[in-house]
């Protein structure tokens, strides 16, 4: 199904195309979440919300702005993010185990291949290593700008600058995407 097909049948709320959706993007989506969220029933219930929240708010989406995916895996992004934020998140985590955090990393080596699948890894390559860390930590770790200069000790001004420079590289290699 082409993208114009895509948000045409979601705008209308089409079964079929909400199905089709579901089958092609649920893993891709669901891995941008899995990087932020390693706990399994959490991640999931964010990315039902996620994608409740996809097909119901498809009108804001605007194609000027960017491709379809990429407003789809901001939407699971932020809400990965704003659920690693609740005061719900932050109490059931305080009483995790050393095996759900083990656990959970080997978890991670699953869901690599597939954000490798839509081309994310080798765009990376092309950063250098301090774009690439900034990049990691915000995009798939769900860092703030402040929190990455605060855990790592990096001035403000140079997370934000590191993370310019990356997106300039990032740009000028999206026809490979």
């Amino acid at each position: 199904m082409e993208e114009e097909q895509l948000i045409a049948g979601l705008r209308a709320q089409d079964r079929k195309t909400i199905e089709y959706l579901y089958d092609n993007y649920s893993r891709a989506l669901f891995t941008v979440i899995s990087r932020i969220i390693t706990d399994k029933d959490i991640a999931e219930e964010v990315f039902h919300d996620a994608f409740i929240k996809i097909t119901r708010k498809i009108d804001s989406y605007d194609e000027s702005k960017g491709r379809l995916y990429t407003w789809m895996a901001n939407i699971c992004r932020n809400s990965a993010i704003d659920k690693t934020r609740s005061k719900e998140y932050s109490k059931s985590n305080k009483t995790n185990t050393i095996d759900d955090y083990v656990y959970g990393l080997e978890s991670e080596s699953g869901t690599s291949e597939l954000v490798d699948g839509i081309g994310v890894k080798e765009l990376l390559v092309d950063l250098n290593e301090e774009q690439r860390f900034v990049i990691e930590c915000i995009y798939f770790k769900g860092y703030t700008h402040s929190e990455i200069s605060e855990e790592f000790n990096l001035p403000l001004g140079t997370v934000k600058s590191r993370i310019r420079a990356a997106i300039n590289v990032l740009k000028k290699n999206l026809d490979r995407i």
